[in-house]
């Protein structure tokens, strides 16, 4: 069997960065080191029909053991995430780490994953049973967060796993599945729950993808494509490309701060991160000097095209500078910026894709800014950069108008609409707010998942219905309650 992908060269980011595209044919799995990858299949697949069997109390214990030592070695994995890529902030990688092992385990340790998981007074149940083995695709940008992440949902929910790692990150990714296996396996799991590709390639992830039950994709768009179009069900994710409006009831200086967390966090690298903020023209020059007065530099005409010539490589983003200081990327530009500038601010008028490059997903320090004479003006520039580069991932707004709030969940295509808060942490719930914590996050129809919320357990699980006849007409119907397990 032949089929068409696409074949992406460069970075492929969490969220859905375009790279250069050029077709080119795969052959089915049989052809691409079959053998090697069918034992790998075989083994997990093995390990996973004794690993369905594990009652609620046997899963939890392994849950937390493999959490707790993935949090052991969060900032050993962020400095080798670090030193591999080349990307991001060793601090903020370390956190991000943290979160997908402590966060993660906080969020979910009471979550029922094995037997009956809900039960009605009439007797009706659902019952949960795990998919099966399950491929992983991780990307650059968060190579040991979401490989933590991904690991873990597998084994609350009784999955194995098979890890394909980014060329480019592939030491960090299989040492955070290592460090997370070890535990696991100590903690009774069966020892080849997990594997991974030693040598990714996109023929042998096509392969991979293939001969899974599910894959579940955290990559660019042309890889999260390949997914949908490998024959096999795929939770994939959507690129991102965050607008934020700041309203004139908005709180400025807690707007530019919370504003300048999230955008700074890892160098800019998260989805989720404010690309464009939209100003209302009262507050334009308020949230200006603001940004001045915080250490953003504010880029002139000059050097806004210095930066257009940078940021894009052949209609593409320029992986680069995905990722990097402002001193590497003003170094690049050939513009000179004072030392520790926060961000590099681009104003704006266009939201147009095809003749303003910095109305895209940026992953990096710049920000574009526009100015809105109403909010009206405002909502509408949003759903533009959203229909463009953004369907259906996050979108902001900084307000204290219930009704604004109320007129821009309604107008935006987006699955989360945050509301004062950072955009980078925000998305990823769990502690700003209410949203189900996750580092890899739906996008729904819009744009084109199967998923409209942050991925969980309950995304990788069989859930089967158990229904019992209705009551018949004069007689008492006495079915006996299924007994869930008992908490460990």
């Amino acid at each position: 069997m032949e089929r068409v992908v696409d074949k992406m060269v460069g970075v492929d980011k969490t969220c859905g960065v375009a790279s250069n595209v050029e077709k080119f044919k795969v052959v089915s799995a049989l052809d691409v080191d079959g053998e090697a990858l069918e034992l790998k299949i075989a083994r997990v697949k093995a390990a996973q029909e004794k690993f369905a069997r594990f009652s609620q109390k046997e899963v939890d214990k392994i849950f937390s053991a493999a959490a707790k030592a993935a949090s052991k070695q969060s900032l050993y994995l962020a400095e080798l995430a670090v030193k591999e890529t080349g990307m991001g902030v060793v601090e903020d990688k370390f956190i991000k780490n943290l979160f997908a092992s402590e966060e993660i385990y906080r969020s979910y340790k009471k979550t029922r994953t094995c037997g009956v998981v809900k039960e009605d007074k009439d007797g009706n149940a659902e019952f949960a049973a795990p998919i099966g083995v399950i491929a992983a695709i991780i990307p650059t940008t968060n190579p040991t967060s979401t490989a933590i992440f991904k690991a873990l949902l597998a084994l609350k929910t009784r999955n194995g796993m098979i890890f394909s790692p980014h060329p480019r990150a592939k030491k960090c990714t299989v040492e955070a599945v290592k460090i997370v296996l070890e535990a696991a396996v100590k903690a009774g799991a069966p020892k080849d729950i997990f594997d991974w590709l030693d040598e990714p390639s996109l023929p042998l992830i096509n392969a991979l993808m293939e001969r899974a039950n599910v894959t579940l994709a955290t990559g660019g768009p042309s890889m999260v494509k390949a997914a949908y179009s490998s024959g096999k069900p795929a939770i994939g994710v959507g690129s991102g490309n965050t607008p934020t409006i700041i309203d004139d009831s908005a709180d400025i200086s807690l707007t530019v701060k919370s504003i300048i967390e999230s955008k700074t966090f890892d160098n800019g690298m998260i989805c989720a991160s404010e690309q464009a903020i939209i100003v209302l023209d009262s507050v334009y020059e308020d949230v200006k000097t603001a940004f001045k007065e915080s250490d953003c530099h504010f880029l002139n005409p000059n050097e806004i095209a210095q930066i257009r010539e940078k940021i894009v490589i052949n209609d593409v983003l320029n992986p680069n500078m995905v990722g990097q200081s402002v001193e590497t990327i003003a170094k690049m530009s050939g513009i000179t910026v004072k030392e520790d500038t926060k961000i590099l601010i681009a104003e704006v008028t266009s939201t147009d894709l095809s003749t303003e490059p910095l109305a895209r997903e940026k992953l990096s320090l710049i920000l574009a800014m526009y100015r809105a004479k109403t909010f009206e003006e405002a909502l509408n520039k949003a759903e533009k950069l959203i229909e463009d580069s953004g369907l259906g991932h996050t979108s902001s707004i900084y307000t204290t108008d219930a009704s604004k709030i109320k007129e821009f969940a309604e107008r935006m295509k987006t699955c989360r609409i945050l509301v004062n808060t950072p955009a980078s942490q925000g998305a990823i719930g769990g502690i700003y707010n209410k949203l189900a914590a996750s580092l890899t996050l739906g996008c729904g129809f819009f744009g084109g998942n199967s998923v409209s919320g942050n991925i969980g357990p309950k995304h990788l699980l069989n859930l089967k219905q158990l229904s019992l006849p209705d009551i018949t007409v004069g007689k008492k119907r006495n079915n006996p309650p299924l007994q869930q397990e008992k908490d460990a």
